[in-house]
């Protein structure tokens, strides 16, 4: 996720010296010219921007925070349905199963600092209070959803999803960078948590369309895409200015969960 006054593209400092996915995202190493037209096209195909694609070790960081495996590019999904609007609640094509109810474990490296405590505990009570099928509860180590520490993901980027959900069960996780974030405020950095956590769990950023709602900039959006960022029913197609889920976040800000985030999640899970 990015900060807003991080901000250059996606969630960036570069741009503030010269402005967050989270605050996340920028500089793309290599360039997205210089990918291949394949890979490309396959990050088109599941509705993901094909800007600023930064390519790591296992995989494609798109829009500031979110991972695409090489698996996760190869499928097809058989969603077909997509509102391309302007700022609303959207998910990807693969959603955790929770069907009758199901717990998924959060773990915390051991090398955040103290106030990373209390947050994962914020963004974990955020969730649980919204009485979904899907409870989370903290595990000492080995969760389903690692929280896990990195010194460096780029300039201005706070954090990164480990994907989205495949196979029925969610991405394997987060990282977060600390000295990036730079705040002990417990809910700033559970807000940054949830946001990856929503990632995790199939949530799309609310402002897909258009970044340049939360991260400034210019105007960046995935285009017409057929898959890949499915409308939530019953959430509005106004702007939503306080979402959990929009792209940047500016330094401090708390966003719990909003009416109509309340409504997305309800809706799927």
């Amino acid at each position: 996720m990015n900060t807003k006054n991080l901000f250059a593209a996606g969630l960036c400092l570069a741009s503030m010296l010269a402005f967050s996915s989270c605050s996340k995202e920028k500089e793309s190493t290599p360039k997205a010219e210089a990918l291949s037209a394949e890979v490309l096209g396959q990050i088109k195909a599941l509705g993901f921007s094909a800007d600023d694609v930064r390519a790591v070790d296992n995989g494609y960081v798109v829009e500031g925070d979110m991972l695409l495996t090489p698996e996760l590019l190869a499928s097809a999904p058989g969603y077909g349905t997509l509102r391309v609007g302007d700022e609303e609640q959207y998910r990807t094509t693969n959603l955790v199963n929770a069907t009758g109810g199901r717990t998924l474990t959060v773990s915390l490296d051991s090398g955040f600092p103290a106030a990373y405590g209390p947050a994962i505990d914020e963004a974990i009570a955020r969730y649980n209070a919204a009485n979904l099928q899907l409870h989370f509860t903290r595990v000492s180590s080995g969760g389903d959803l690692p929280v896990k520490y990195s010194a460096d993901l780029g300039p201005g980027v706070l954090g990164q999803s480990g994907g989205f959900p495949s196979g029925g069960n969610p991405a394997p996780g987060f990282t977060l960078v600390p000295n990036v974030i730079n705040s002990t405020n417990t809910n700033y950095i559970a807000t940054i948590m949830a946001h990856e956590m929503g990632h995790c769990i199939g949530m799309r950023h609310t402002d897909y369309y258009n970044r340049q709602y939360s991260c400034g900039g210019r105007k960046s959006n995935e285009g017409a895409s057929t898959v890949g960022a499915i409308l939530i029913p019953g959430t509005p197609s106004a702007a939503e200015p306080n979402s959990w889920m929009l792209a940047c976040v500016g330094n401090g800000v708390n966003r719990p969960f909003t009416a109509n985030d309340l409504t997305a999640l309800n809706y799927i899970y």
